[in-house]
């Protein structure tokens, strides 16, 4: 098993990942740091786990978005008009528990 050290918002990581796939881990740090670099850039203090909340919360949107334009595409449906939640009970039920996630975690920082 591999294990690659990387750097995120200042602070060293040890990640653990199969032989072979240590420069994909590397690329998808560097995504995540992109993220941070944008978050500092607005201004404010964070902690490090309310910081890599919001992080996780940009790319879940960008994740979102491209789940839906995926949709979009595969039914044919115009360029704007995205998959309704409504219309598709599975992603409704998805989207209230990664919802009930975020909101668990939010709670959990807060009490931190």
């Amino acid at each position: 098993m591999g294990q690659v050290t990387v750097r995120v918002n200042g602070y060293q990581h040890t990640i653990g990942c199969k032989d072979g796939e240590e420069q994909h881990v590397g690329e998808l740090i560097a995504q995540i740091e992109e993220k941070v670099k944008l978050i500092r850039a607005m201004g404010g203090q964070f902690s490090e786990s309310r910081m890599l909340l919001h992080v996780a919360l940009l790319l879940a949107d960008e994740v979102g978005d491209l789940r839906s334009e995926t949709t979009r595409l595969r039914t044919g449906a115009p360029a704007g008009l995205a998959a309704s939640p409504a219309g598709d009970p599975l992603l409704a039920e998805r989207l209230g528990r990664i919802a009930e996630r975020i909101e668990g975690l939010a709670q959990t920082l807060d009490r931190s």
